[in-house]
């Protein structure tokens, strides 16, 4: 099976050395997303809430240049540095995402690049 690198500047561009995600066959790898707003580079401010839905946006992003969506979810990892945090996402998470819910784990952790408080990745099964 051969590896093919999505990219799209409706995301933000990578900041260190990965891809914004690799498909290898029917399955997308979307590297973590922080709260990068993709047309300046730089963090969105405000809420969580402002923080959480700019990552979702940016999954879906990537997600629709693999050619898919968020529905294809079948796994989702959420890093936060403030589990409190955790019923923003699932509140957030459930106007993104259609059910059946994708499998998911949610991870505290002291801290994320560029200061975010949130950071999410994904894998998309495209059948």
């Amino acid at each position: 099976m051969t590896r093919q690198i999505i990219s799209t500047p409706d995301a933000p561009q990578a900041i260190g050395t990965y891809s914004q995600a690799v498909r290898v066959g029917p399955t997308v790898y979307i590297s973590g997303q922080i709260p990068l707003d993709p047309a300046t580079g730089t963090m969105v401010s405000g809420e969580i809430e402002v923080e959480i839905r700019r990552v979702f946006d940016n999954l879906s992003a990537i997600a629709k240049a693999a050619g898919g969506s968020l529905q294809h979810a079948v796994r989702v990892t959420v890093y936060l540095i403030d589990l409190g945090n955790f019923a923003k996402v699932n509140e957030i998470m459930a106007q993104y995402f259609p059910q059946p819910w994708p499998a998911r784990a949610a991870v505290g952790v002291a801290q994320l690049p560029k200061g975010a408080r949130v950071e999410i990745d994904c894998i998309l099964y495209l059948d």
